[in-house]
């Protein structure tokens, strides 16, 4: 293949990526983005391989390793379960991080590509940014799969003297990397390379253990973003364009997201980096404000079935509780026999709600749960007041009233989706623990709501039985 038709075929794989990020956008057109997507890839690989700058020799080990790849992708889409995909995004990334260090070290001891002047400092100066970027979203992720599969506690890990710590790191690399610039040689160059590569996935490793279990989400759409900005560093190493577009595009959209994300749980950027709030996922934690007072009430499955049967209006909203006990299914089939009953039933979405971005809409559109009654929190919020029910099936900081009620409280100001005004709200939790933010919640004791206690499959299938009796 010339480089002539190679180009073409990397600005059609660039157009089609393009499409593929407006389809993921909405979920009714998310499938076509995932086609577009990857049709793409495919393209942009055929174009790269069949391309001028590999050689014969090396496709087959090329095609070696895109099929072991393709066999561990294969086998982890198929095995891994929907609870657990905020973990595989996680070890992703990290991998994307770990190929731009890779391709950064072999780039600058490959000498068959000779560079000079101007042209020497700045091809080295690509290597360094990729190395750096790549190593911090490789420890970086490997932190984020530890804390969110839960081998490493959600509490943040705010080292005394941390903001120094990390600014001395900086400097470091900084007069590190004028010393790499500066280097005659690979063999000279090559120990500010080390020293710098370490501090970075040091600072990897800091930064993530510094953020809370409350903040996990924007860590997700945060490591998302630095590795499409490891990618397009490996592309300015490669001087291929369409790593260097593909790796803008995942970056400046991840990039985005995380905003998107801090505003849902005001919060800003920084302060989320600096460190985040949240004790360990689901341990009893006493909340730093005024303390919740009163009782609980409980409500049984029978109970529940009996306050839906009569309602007109049900809005659900559902949290990571309903994805570890894997309940959409049957969520689905409460949802189609009210529905079939003439209720209104529709799910109020928190854009924090789960472990990653989308978590909940993909649970529920994988129980094939109709799309239109699947609303964001700012579309719905303002209807719990005409609502008979309100279901909140396995989430807790997502609907914590102490974000409005309570100014000293962590997660004051946080938007949250107002369940307490609804006429009945029934809250599914195996316990009273507190939530992934270690925030007690003042919901469980207000007078209009009840609590059902139990495994949300369970208590969910309880209460179909009973609707349908």
């Amino acid at each position: 293949m010339t480089s002539s038709l190679t180009t073409v075929a990397y600005l059609g794989a660039t157009i089609l990526f393009i499409l593929s990020l407006g389809g993921l956008s909405n979920p009714e057109t998310s499938r076509r983005g995932n086609l577009y997507g990857i049709v793409g890839m495919t393209i942009a690989v055929l174009a790269t391989v069949l391309g001028p700058r590999v050689t014969a020799a090396g496709i087959p080990w090329i095609v070696a390793a895109m099929v072991a790849g393709g066999a561990i992708g294969l086998y982890a889409a198929r095995a891994v379960q929907m609870t657990q995909m905020p973990e595989l995004v996680a070890i992703m990334h990290s991998l994307v991080g770990l190929a731009a260090c890779l391709v950064g070290f072999a780039s600058y001891v490959d000498t068959s590509i000779a560079f000079t002047g101007a042209e020497k400092t700045i091809h080295e100066i690509e290597i360094y940014v990729g190395i750096l970027i790549g190593a911090v979203t490789f420890s970086g992720s490997v932190i984020a799969f530890g804390k969110l599969s839960g081998k490493i506690g959600g509490k943040p890990m705010l080292l005394p003297g941390r903001h120094w710590l990390n600014l001395i790191g900086l400097l470091v690399v900084i007069w590190y990397g004028r010393q790499f610039v500066m280097a005659p040689s690979i063999e000279a160059g090559m120990p500010p390379l080390i020293v710098m590569t370490v501090i970075a996935l040091l600072f990897g490793i800091h930064m993530v253990m510094a953020i809370g279990g409350a903040d996990m989400p924007v860590v997700v759409s945060m490591l998302n973003s630095y590795s499409g900005w490891a990618a397009a560093a490996t592309g300015f190493m490669l001087s291929n364009d369409l790593l260097i577009v593909v790796g803008a595009l995942v970056g400046s959209s991840g990039a985005i997201l995380s905003y998107i994300m801090c505003r849902a749980m005001n919060r800003n950027f920084i302060s989320v980096i600096a460190g985040g709030f949240g004790t360990g996922g689901g341990a009893p934690a006493a909340a730093s404000g005024a303390q919740p007072a009163g009782e609980v009430s409980p409500v049984s499955a029978a109970e529940t079935a009996e306050l839906l049967r009569e309602s007109k209006n049900v809005i659900i909203v559902p949290g990571y509780g309903m994805a570890v006990a894997q309940a959409q299914h049957t969520v689905f089939e409460i949802t189609k026999h009210l529905r079939e009953k003439g209720v209104n039933v529709r799910f109020g979405i928190h854009p924090v709600a789960g472990r990653m971005p989308g978590h909940m809409n993909v649970l529920l559109a994988e129980a094939k749960v109709p799309y239109d009654i699947v609303l964001e929190m700012d579309e719905i919020n303002e209807d719990f007041p005409d609502t008979d029910v309100a279901m909140v099936i396995g989430a807790n900081d997502i609907v914590n009233p102490a974000a409005q009620d309570d100014p000293t409280s962590p997660i004051a100001g946080m938007p949250v989706l107002e369940v307490w005004k609804a006429k009945t709200s029934i809250v599914m939790k195996r316990s009273m623990a507190s939530g992934y933010a270690g925030v007690d919640n003042p919901l469980f004791y207000k007078d209009n709501n009840r609590m059902l206690f139990g495994d949300a499959k369970k208590m969910l299938d309880e209460v179909l039985v009973a609707l349908k009796a």
